[in-house]
């Protein structure tokens, strides 16, 4: 096998959300019963359950139609007025301060802005260290541009205080040399929020050990429980050049299809993802780039009757795998949902197989989270509830047929 061929198999994206259309099924031996209902994918959120922020398609038009080519053709790292609006509202957000001129840059989606983050810190032989389980895309990127990594424990079925991410761990990766680090916060794809202490420490080890931190806060709006969320880049105690912010409207705002993510942090790491956006994509779609208008300008109460909604799902799943014997930590942020099977007679990755064979149900092995989460599955729970519900059911009576001893 060529170095090419080695690398672009360790990307394997067979498995990876939104890819499970595309699984082999011919040579699955199934047990029990067919489970009839209707299709239901856990991969990603239902943007028809929870529709985009209001305005969004005017917004899209206005940019289409009347603003013309001057929307289509911005500068690389996005139109300067746009930037000044997103980089006031971002500031007021994190509790920073970011210029929109030299601190900013709007990206093809959060994932476009994750690699241009990772193409401007990592270099071939670079130790990087990851947190497992963490999103799938991390270590992906760490291959791909030839990096070493340095996973990191993150317990958080056994803590309630935090996350649970071992800082000693994390300590020593810094001490061995590792030059970048790489969490999502929310995590994902358990859910579970840094307390302000995990992420002070953090800050005071990134200082001590001068580590670029990147830092993926995608679900950071959508909190459960009145849980306080700390900003990494609230923190001045950090070296503002140290730190990386990736964050867009996707998700809790189901702006997805536009495919907007946005990163901030210093003139030149972001002089770096520009220079890297220019042949990779050139720049976010110019006519999308004017939805970000609407983001944080949502109409009154819109966010907390969202947050409202999917913390209602959240708690009624939570009771059903918890009755089930599913080992889970509630989710404190976004909607992923991270439950444990144990006693499984198939691998995760067949389970996810058969579940999608046997119940028309799709869900994402917590392999994709890191080599350990052999016995978990993530779900999206952004779906519209009754039919969530409905196919969790059929999840759970799918697992019992693959028990060990049936």
């Amino acid at each position: 096998m060529s170095a090419k061929d080695n690398l672009f198999e360790k990307l394997g994206a067979e498995l990876a959300p939104g890819q499970e259309k595309r699984l082999d099924f011919d040579d699955l031996e199934l047990k029990g019963e067919i489970l009839p209902g209707e299709p239901v994918d856990f991969s990603h959120g239902d943007v028809d359950a929870f529709e985009p922020v209001p305005g969004a398609l005017e917004s899209f038009s206005h940019g289409f139609s009347e603003v013309g080519a001057t929307q289509a053709y911005t500068v690389y790292r996005g139109r300067e007025d746009i930037l000044e609006d997103v980089a006031a509202k971002l500031s007021d957000f994190a509790s920073t301060s970011i210029d929109p001129e030299t601190e900013l840059i709007i990206t093809p989606g959060t994932q476009g802005a994750l690699f241009l983050a990772a193409g401007a810190t990592i270099s071939a032989g670079d130790k990087v260290a990851i947190v497992e389980p963490d999103y799938y895309a991390n270590r992906k990127l760490v291959h791909f541009f030839q990096g070493e990594l340095y996973p990191v424990g993150l317990d958080y079925l056994n803590h309630t205080g935090g996350a649970g991410i071992n800082l000693h761990e994390l300590e020593a990766g810094f001490k061995e040399g590792v030059s970048t680090f790489i969490f999502s916060n929310p995590n994902n794809p358990s859910g579970v929020v840094y307390s302000e202490d995990e992420i002070i420490e953090i800050g005071k080890l990134v200082k001590e050990y001068d580590v670029k931190v990147i830092v993926d806060e995608l679900y950071s709006r959508q909190v459960f429980d009145e849980r306080p969320f700390t900003h990494l880049s609230s923190l001045d105690a950090v070296p503002e050049e140290n730190i990386i912010t990736i964050i867009g409207p996707s998700k809790t705002e189901s702006l997805s299809g536009f495919r907007l993510g946005v990163a901030y942090g210093s003139k030149g790491t972001i002089d770096r993802m520009e220079q890297l956006q220019a042949i990779v994509s050139l720049r976010a779609a110019g006519y999308n780039q004017i939805v970000l208008k609407k983001w944080f300008n949502e109409p009154e109460n819109w966010m907390a009757d969202r947050i409202s909604a999917h913390q209602d799902i959240r708690d009624t799943l939570l009771q059903m795998f918890r009755k089930a014997g599913f080992e889970v930590r509630a989710p404190e942020a976004g909607s992923y949902i991270f439950p444990r099977i144990k006693d499984l007679s198939i691998s995760c990755d067949d389970f996810v197989k058969v579940l999608k064979k046997q119940a028309n149900v799709t869900v994402t092995p917590g392999t994709q989270f890191g080599p350990p989460f052999t016995d978990c599955v993530r779900l999206n729970f952004s779906q519209d509830k009754e039919k969530a519900v409905d196919a969790v059911e059929r999840l759970i009576k799918v697992a019992s047929y693959y028990k060990k001893g049936n």
